[in-house]
């Protein structure tokens, strides 16, 4: 599990850094028009990914391991809303995004099999409680940040930017034996 989890992290990354080249393209007015998106913009998509990565790896950083890779993580202010602008740079926007994925990928990492046999209990931002199995939670992690750039590629791809290849399939290792 941990092994596929460093492959996605790796995705994470690399598609991140396609994302916000395309959107480094955009004017300031460009990227925050509200295209009808379910968070407006792509600086409204992007604010989310973002939030969302915060609260999720807060929330890993209270696995029972503590894990040191996420002590930044922990002291950062928690977000207060889903849509909650927490950069309206994007400059500072980017900076942030390029800190979460260093900190995901030396998170992931760290992992072991051992922290495979826990479950993590939060509150969501409802205040309803659950508990759920760590690598079910981190799956969600990644599946909801290719959800959201599926999104945001499809606001860039209204102003003319093409991030390129965004397939999972593309980082993974062609294994045929010549």
């Amino acid at each position: 599990m941990r092994d596929h989890f460093i492959i996605m992290a790796s995705y994470n990354t690399w598609m991140n850094t396609k994302l916000y080249q395309a959107a480094g393209e955009l004017s300031a007015s460009e990227l925050s028009e509200n295209k009808g998106a379910f968070f407006g913009s792509v600086l409204g998509i992007l604010n989310h990914l973002v939030v969302a990565d915060r609260i999720w790896l807060q929330r890993f950083s209270e696995h029972p391991s503590r894990h040191e890779a996420l002590s930044d993580v922990r002291l950062l202010p928690k977000p207060q809303a889903l849509n909650e602008i927490l950069f309206a740079d994007f400059k500072e926007l980017s900076e942030h995004r390029r800190m979460l994925d260093a900190v995901i990928e030396r998170w992931v990492g760290s992992l072991t099999e051992a922290d495979m046999d826990q479950a993590i209990c939060y509150a969501n931002s409802k205040g309803v409680r659950f508990c759920r199995r760590f690598p079910s939670l981190v799956l969600h992690f990644f599946n909801h940040q290719t959800h959201h750039r599926g999104q945001a590629t499809t606001l860039l791809s209204q102003f003319g930017k093409d991030v390129g290849v965004t397939d999972l399939l593309a980082l993974l290792p062609n294994e045929l034996e010549t």
